[in-house]
């Protein structure tokens, strides 16, 4: 009966060391991810501008996703982008949804008042462009999407993520 339960206990203990071993991976990956953003965020310096993440989805007819220099994304607001003084850079370029994912620092400021977006049938702040500085075509990941892998492009072309 002993070599049963020590059988037993051996084979508990490897499904634990493989159960947990292999749930240590995804938490690193995303602890790392979240380490490389607060370094990136903690580095900004304060002043009179945004910070702009492009979220560009084909359907939809809002710009991005907008914070204030040193906050965190998961503070960030998905706004409508009035061009009425500058372009957006990819239709600067007539190059549209090309920055897709890229970040800006952003000058203007919020006007007030809300856009309707048809595709999500939702309404969203309007960010008033005065200008803009590429800060990064490849800044570190804050969508889910982006940290643990990327679902199809199907799930996502209807999906609007926020920022963690």
């Amino acid at each position: 009966m002993r070599h049963g339960t020590e059988f037993l206990l051996g084979i508990n203990l490897l499904l634990c060391a493989l159960f947990f071993g292999g749930c240590q991976t995804v938490p690193q990956g995303i602890q790392q991810a979240r380490i490389e953003m607060a370094q990136h965020i903690a580095a900004e310096q304060p002043g009179d501008y945004y910070i702009g993440r492009r979220y560009y989805k084909p359907d939809f007819k809002f710009w991005g996703y907008v914070r204030r220099p040193g906050q965190p994304w998961s503070t960030a607001e998905l706004v409508m982008l009035n061009e009425k003084e500058k372009l957006a850079p990819d239709r600067e370029r007539l190059e549209f949804g090309s920055d897709n994912n890229y970040e800006y620092k952003l000058y203007g400021y919020f006007s007030g008042e809300k856009v309707y977006e048809p595709a999500s049938n939702s309404v969203y702040p309007e960010f008033v462009l005065k200008g803009y500085e590429l800060v990064s075509t490849n800044p570190p990941p804050i969508f889910r999407s982006q940290i643990r892998g990327k679902p199809s492009p199907t799930e996502l072309r209807y999906t609007v993520e926020k920022p963690e």
